[in-house]
């Protein structure tokens, strides 16, 4: 009988251990932003959704990928419904009062994409006294944030996607998209007649947004990306959807 205790004991002291091991990651994403996350066939792939799953297997932990709206990733993660928030996420103040962010593992820089033949030839001419030119973004992105500052809300029209924003560009309901660079290729190489402007509007650092409360998980992915970064895994994996100009 005392056998057959220990042997039971044993095997409920390892459940943990083992439950731990077989944990899923969950991620957030809004698969709608190539390079970072987009569909191929029925599979969210990109940027993101390799470095998730190169992080899922330094923790030994299954990845599985949540696509939602852009603005519900940040709520998704503080309410517990996924782990962490990567879609080409940067780190704001306003983000900071919700979530804790990883260190950086890639740079973005927020592009101008205008129809070929506008009079907006540069970030310059959208804040220009007496400009009235109305600016698409992806509702919640820094685009719209940055956008709603520097030209007031009445300017900035938001659509739920880039895609669309974009959509409404090529229709002349809006007179330019402002979105991350990466995607921006992709968008004008699909919409002919789009053009992407040669001046930057901004440059920001990409980073993975985890709940306040599990400090834990935000050190083992902090630890994950150090090694990924010093294996030059990370490179690896951007170089593969952004080759290096030579």
């Amino acid at each position: 009988m005392k056998k057959l205790f220990a042997v039971l004991l044993a095997m409920c002291l390892m459940i943990p251990a083992f439950a731990a091991m077989a944990e899923t990651l969950t991620m957030g994403t809004n698969a709608a932003f190539p390079p970072y996350e987009y569909y191929e066939n029925e599979v969210i792939v990109g940027i993101d959704a390799e470095i998730a799953a190169a992080i899922a297997e330094k923790l030994g932990m299954d990845l599985e990928i949540v696509d939602m709206d852009f603005d519900a990733i940040i709520p998704a993660v503080t309410t517990g419904k996924v782990l962490m928030g990567m879609a080409g996420m940067t780190v704001t103040p306003e983000r900071l009062q919700n979530v804790n962010f990883s260190q950086s593992y890639a740079k973005g820089i927020q592009a101008v994409i205008v129809k070929e033949g506008s009079p907006i030839t540069s970030v310059d001419d959208l804040g220009a006294e007496g400009a009235t030119y109305i600016v698409g973004v992806q509702q919640s992105t820094t685009g719209d944030i940055y956008c709603t500052g520097d030209f007031g809300a009445d300017r900035v029209k938001k659509f739920k996607t880039g895609p669309d924003a974009v959509l409404a560009l090529v229709n002349g309901n809006v007179d330019c998209v402002i979105i991350d660079n990466e995607p921006a290729k992709s968008f004008v190489a699909k919409n002919a007649g789009l053009k992407i402007l040669e001046t930057e509007y901004a440059v920001e650092d990409y980073a993975i947004a985890i709940a306040l409360d599990n400090k834990e998980l935000l050190e083992k992915i902090d630890d994950a990306l150090i090694e990924l970064e010093e294996e030059g895994k990370l490179q690896e994996i951007i170089s593969k959807y952004i080759p290096t100009e030579e």
